[in-house]
């Protein structure tokens, strides 16, 4: 699969038009994410058709950070399975062309009791007692782009041993500027490691073509995309889930959010828990109980199919929280002033004007 468009070989400085910002051939590992979600796959395909111009298919790797039960998982309506992220991460690098052996899946793990076991980001959340938000997203930082360096670690040493000098990478984000005004201002193209190791380029193919540009190449293409984001799995309509993270993303728009808490109750009770004993709410604009409150009145959007959430996966997800709130939280981004500590707020609009971290979070 290979889109129309053809990248030229140049070079460019941080900041330039996201076609013309880097020179294929001389880019030792292309690293394409792909998070099973719409964005990726077409960023992707506009990478590989500048490694296949120049002849360095062979140089481009995928590769899926799974944030485990959090993501959207497989669901079976119908007699007919529709999969989850991180298998239609590996379906995407499939249908791409990208060999089998090139894709790459990572996930946080921790040691516990002797044990490796997932360390899943709703536990660290309950550890912490706090929720990531705008300017501190620990489930980029330390559940995705940590984990994706460290995955080519080793290659990049042994690369650099046979090239001797730093190993060029071409990190390839699906990020578009219609998503937010925030990726809108961000770069499509800058350089984010500099050292003796390894040159990282930070790299967003994408970030000029629109949502339903998107949406046409995906369907033009035949290619598979995430069923939450149609109204009912197997819809193809694209009127379900606008965005494709975390099922509950903290960032998500209100709609998503009521839309994610039908479809996964059991999650959504889980999240509820966490902010009821720690005293936080899920995000500075609305708790997860009033979601929940909310998502059961007349008018919600209708789910087009609830997930049981059953299974060992969950189970242990679900005990590892439980374990972690009854244990002191490590730390608390907001309590609000005057508020009893076993009482949790609806919302918190103005938590910005009492909490210096709060307030640092919506400058960033």
């Amino acid at each position: 699969m290979s889109s129309s468009l053809q990248l030229g070989l140049f070079t460019a400085e941080e900041g330039t038009d996201p076609m013309t910002a880097l020179v294929p051939d001389e880019v030792d590992i292309y690293i394409l994410n792909l998070s099973g979600g719409k964005d990726g796959p077409r960023a992707a395909a506009l990478a590989l058709d500048a490694a296949r111009a120049a002849g360095v298919e062979d140089r481009v790797y995928t590769i899926h950070a799974s944030l485990g039960p959090l993501e959207w998982p497989a669901v079976t309506v119908g007699g007919v399975r529709y999969p989850g992220s991180s298998e239609l991460a590996a379906l995407h690098s499939r249908a791409l062309g990208v060999p089998p052996e090139r894709h790459i899946e990572v996930r946080r793990a921790r040691d516990l009791e002797g044990e490796r076991v997932p360390y899943d980001l709703l536990t660290y959340i309950a550890e912490r007692g706090d929720w990531p938000w705008k300017g501190v997203l620990p489930c980029r930082s330390d559940w995705k782009t940590g984990l994706i360096y460290g995955a080519f670690s080793s290659m990049v040493r042994a690369r650099k041993k046979q090239l001797g000098r730093p190993v060029v990478c071409a990190n390839v984000l699906g990020i578009r500027a219609d998503e937010s005004p925030d990726r809108k201002k961000r770069p499509a193209f800058r350089t984010t490691t500099d050292n003796t190791a390894r040159v990282v380029h930070e790299w967003s193919p994408a970030h000029q073509v629109t949502t339903q540009e998107v949406k046409d190449w995906t369907d033009e293409q035949g290619l598979p995309h995430q069923w939450c984001y149609d109204s009912h799995p197997g819809a193809g309509d694209w009127k379900g889930s606008s965005r494709c993270s975390c099922s509950l993303c903290v960032l998500a728009s209100q709609r998503d959010l009521l839309l994610a808490v039908k479809r996964r109750p059991r999650l959504a009770e889980l999240y509820a828990l966490v902010e009821r004993v720690r005293g936080v709410p899920f995000n500075p604009n609305t708790s997860m109980a009033e979601l929940i409150e909310r998502a059961a009145r007349p008018g919600a959007p209708d789910p087009g199919v609830v997930i049981e959430d059953e299974g060992p996966e969950f189970d242990a997800l679900e005990n590892a929280v439980e374990a972690a709130l009854k244990k002191p939280a490590k730390r608390a981004r907001y309590v609000r002033p005057g508020t009893p500590a076993d009482a949790l707020p609806g919302s918190c609009d103005g938590c910005a004007a009492g909490n210096p971290t709060a307030a640092a979070d919506q400058e960033a």
